[in-house]
C-alpha cells in the first residue's frame, strides 16, 4: 500500500503559477513511475503528466504541454508539478498518482491515487 499526500493547491489568477508537491510513503518510490491526474468540473478525470523512476522521461497531456513541468526528487520521495500560465480551464482537483502507465501516449492509468488538492484559476 502506498500513501500519497498532495499539497500546493490554491487560488491563482489566470496567467499565474503554482507548484504542487506530492510526498509518497509505503512503497519503493524511486523505482516507480509517478504522475498527476486532474478532475475538471464536468469532465472525466484525466492524466496530466507522468515521469519515469529516473526522471529521464516525461510525458504531458496536450492541454498542458509547454505550461506544466513534472519533476521528482527520489531522495525526498517527492514528485512535483510546476504549473505556469494557468488558465481558468485548469481549475479542478489535482491528484498525485503512483504506478502510472500511459498507453498510446494519452491513456493514463495508475495503481494508487492521492486524495487530491484543489486548484482554482480565476479569470
Amino acid at each position: 500500500q502506498v500513501q500519497l499526500v498532495e499539497s500546493g493547491g490554491g487560488l491563482v489568477q489566470a496567467g499565474g503559477s503554482l507548484r504542487l508537491s506530492c510526498t509518497a510513503s509505503g512503497r519503493t518510490f524511486s523505482s516507480t513511475t509517478m504522475g498527476w491526474f486532474r478532475q475538471v468540473p464536468g469532465k472525466e478525470r484525466e492524466g496530466v503528466a507522468a515521469i519515469t523512476w529516473s526522471g529521464s522521461l516525461t510525458i504531458y497531456a496536450d492541454s498542458v504541454k509547454g505550461r506544466f513541468t513534472i519533476s521528482r526528487d527520489n531522495a525526498k520521495n517527492t514528485v512535483y508539478l510546476r504549473m505556469n500560465n494557468l488558465k481558468p480551464e485548469d481549475t479542478g482537483v489535482y491528484f498525485c498518482a503512483a504506478g502510472v502507465t500511459v498507453v498510446g501516449l494519452k491513456n493514463y492509468q495508475c495503481e494508487n491515487l492521492g486524495q487530491g488538492t484543489r486548484v482554482t484559476v480565476s479569470s
